[in-house]
């Protein structure tokens, strides 16, 4: 428990730390670029923890809370050229306020443009390292009266396209489809029938689809079975229902009152299910069965519906070990071309979080979704536990949520800052110091809202 806890610890603090370097460097870097004289480069709030003065005269802070930083410029809380020209005429074409209006709105966006092209440059290096490796969205099973058995799919369908958009592997198919979250209408997905023929397009009826969850797992949501992990059984909780039953490490879950059990994901509903409820459990121990007795105990989930829980962990097996060759899917890349592919990639996520940021506000899914540094810690530790390639791709989501975050038009953000030099650009002067004054008000309540919302979703997934 204490080694997780400072290993979520430590992969906070590491990848705020890079998220917030990159963001400031951007800020720092074109205002260098634009004969700005940079005062302070801050990463982290609060009592620094090391300060130095470099060569350029810039101070240089480093402090211990990670969860931003600043650049200070000469000039730039002044709001007119009037303001700038109070300083000494020796310094005046230093000053931040003294510089064309061009210049000021590209230093403002410097910041959310670092970000993204970090994510740029992450998903790059993924491309040349990795590849797009996945299993190939071919349906393994329908339920009984799902969605997808009302729209037609069948076993064997390969999804090809949602929407339009092509999908090589799973993790684009649920990708595209999360992109649908909150809405009503039609779902397009193209297939390859298992029966022959020329894909086609099958339509699905989706309404306030998956709005209220705060995990949405789609592809299950419309009844479409995927190649599964093995419900094998890795570790117990202590004396959790599972390890009170005599369920053991290594045993392999068959049958659960004499239903047959697909793989772990369709475990975990079935116990999900029946809280306080009886199943009898059929596992595969060695080369002989064994019967046992499981009562699933009763929890609240984040819903604030009640589930059964066992504790029990699934045993991590790698992709040869459950797809057989013909099902996977591999694309390699060289430095050449895994530029494209990355640049594509950011841009989609980059809409996908604008769009999750609007159907927020306008309610069509839940806020629950807005998480905090908690969440983001234990995130952050488990994708370095699952692999380099794992986190640096939550890494470059991070950065890329960042920028989009920062671009909102909301007072104290750089999006904020780039609406008020946009109205200047229009009217021919800068926007009056107490609408100024106003918005940073209003933006500060708004910003803290939402970080005091973002600690209690964190709290109550703890809780």
């Amino acid at each position: 428990m204490i080694l997780e806890l400072l290993t979520n610890v430590l992969a906070l603090l590491v990848t705020l730390g890079i998220l917030v370097t990159i963001h400031e460097f951007g800020h720092f870097w074109v205002a260098r670029r634009c004969g700005v004289k940079v005062l302070r480069f801050s990463i982290g709030f609060g009592k620094a923890v090391k300060t130095w003065v470099g060569k350029d005269g810039c101070e240089y802070v480093i402090a211990p809370i990670p969860l931003g930083g600043y650049v200070k410029m000469l000039g730039q809380e002044d709001t007119t050229v009037s303001s700038a020209m109070e300083l000494p005429a020796n310094q005046r074409h230093m000053s931040f306020a003294y510089k064309p209006l061009w210049q000021r709105m590209a230093i403002v966006a410097a910041g959310p443009a670092a970000n993204f092209l970090l994510a740029i440059f992450v998903f790059w290096l993924i491309n040349i390292g990795y590849g797009l490796s996945g299993i190939a969205p071919v349906i393994d099973g329908i339920r009984d009266n799902s969605l997808a058995e009302m729209a037609g799919l069948s076993e064997g369908d390969e999804i090809i396209a949602v929407d339009g958009k092509e999908t090589i592997i799973w993790q684009q198919v649920t990708l595209q489809m999360l992109g649908r979250m909150g809405e009503t209408g039609d779902l397009r997905l193209t297939i390859n029938p298992a029966s022959g023929g020329s894909p086609r397009d099958i339509t699905v009826p989706i309404s306030s689809w998956l709005g209220s969850d705060t995990a949405p797992n789609p592809v299950a949501d419309l009844g479409i079975v995927q190649i599964e992990i093995p419900a094998m059984i890795a570790g117990l909780v202590e004396n959790g229902r599972a390890e009170q039953s005599g369920l053991l490490p290594g045993d392999e879950v068959l049958l659960v009152n004499g239903q047959a059990i697909r793989g772990w994901t369709h475990w975990v509903e079935v116990i999900r299910a029946n809280p306080e409820l009886d199943l009898e459990v059929v596992v595969q121990r060695g080369v002989e069965r064994a019967s046992l007795s499981i009562t699933p105990a009763e929890v609240i989930s984040d819903d604030g519906f009640a589930v059964g829980s066992i504790g029990a962990y699934v045993k991590q097996m790698s992709l040869a070990e459950i797809v057989p060759e013909s099902m996977r899917r591999e694309v390699s890349y060289g430095p050449i071309s895994a530029i494209k592919p990355a640049i594509i990639e950011t841009w989609d996520k980059s809409l996908f979080v604008l769009d999750s940021v609007k159907k927020m506000v306008v309610g069509l899914i839940s806020v629950k979704n807005i998480n905090g540094p908690i969440t983001i810690a234990q995130v952050a530790g488990d994708t370095v536990t699952y692999g380099l390639s794992v986190y640096l791709g939550f890494l470059a989501l991070l950065s890329i949520s960042l920028g989009v975050l920062n671009l909102l038009p909301i007072p104290v953000l750089d999006g904020g800052h780039l609406l008020y030099y946009s109205i200047e650009a229009v009217i021919r002067r800068p926007v009056p110091e107490r609408i100024q004054a106003f918005g940073l008000q209003l933006g500060l309540l708004l910003i803290s809202g939402i970080m005091v919302l973002a600690v209690y979703n964190d709290i109550s997934r703890l809780l």
